[in-house]
């Protein structure tokens, strides 16, 4: 289970979706409010439940199908919060005073890229275990 490449990546994939938003700002409002995900409590819900997908893949060890569709399942949640953050930062750039985009933003798409390399990791596990059962 650990000494998988897959389970490093979707402990980070936990790392990026339950510390980061807590330590990174999201976007700073006209009144120069810094917004953190935990003062949105659908944006902390969403980082949340990526970050419990990603620990509920890691212990999906021994089914990789399961594992590989929880992955996209997180991957999906991911997009959705991207697609948020997107539309957020259009609104944000229409006011008249200027707003700042955090750092913060970004935290789907990094996560959304460590969870397309376990993805393929499993699925290079999957493979080497397919050519073993054929050459039985």
């Amino acid at each position: 289970m650990l000494q998988r490449v897959q389970t490093v990546y979707l402990v980070v994939v936990v790392l990026l979706g339950a510390l980061l938003p807590s330590f990174v700002s999201l976007w700073t409002d006209v009144n120069d409010v810094v917004v953190f995900a935990k003062d949105t409590i659908l944006v902390s819900i969403a980082f949340y439940v990526s970050a419990a997908l990603a620990i509920v893949a890691i212990f999906l060890f021994k089914n990789r199908k399961n594992q590989f569709v929880v992955n996209r399942l997180n991957m999906i949640l991911n997009l959705f919060l991207l697609g948020f953050f997107v539309y957020r930062s259009l609104n944000l750039s229409g006011e008249s005073n200027i707003s700042e985009k955090g750092i913060g933003m970004l935290i789907p798409v990094f996560s959304i890229v460590f969870l397309t390399l376990a993805n393929r990791a499993i699925k290079k596990d999957e493979d080497l275990v397919k050519s073993v059962d054929r050459l039985r």
